[in-house]
């Protein structure tokens, strides 16, 4: 940097306005407050069911939704493996 450079000023500090949230601690988790997703129905009940149980992270604290999330996640994953399973076969079937 060239001495001849003039260099800023300090910045005075910028009150805060009057209406500013005092901040959070860093290790306190957000309190509940609904997302506001919007679920469609897919016509899949066990599909339906498993999304309609997002419903519950709206009244959780952030801390609380990995578990309500990873619950769902191994729902939809447990229905989707059942659409690969190999239906049994029916009593009257002959399969020779």
């Amino acid at each position: 940097m060239n001495d001849a450079t003039p260099r800023p000023e300090a910045a005075e500090p910028v009150p805060e306005p009057a209406d500013a949230v005092a901040p959070r601690d860093a290790h306190e988790p957000a309190g509940a407050a609904p997302l506001g997703v919007e679920r469609q129905p897919t016509g899949h009940p066990g599909i339906d069911a498993h999304l309609a149980r997002l419903a519950e992270v709206d009244d959780l604290p952030a801390d609380g939704h990995l578990e309500v999330y990873e619950d769902v996640h191994r729902g939809l994953r447990a229905e989707l493996t059942s659409l690969d399973a190999h239906p049994a076969p029916r009593p009257h079937e002959n399969r020779s």
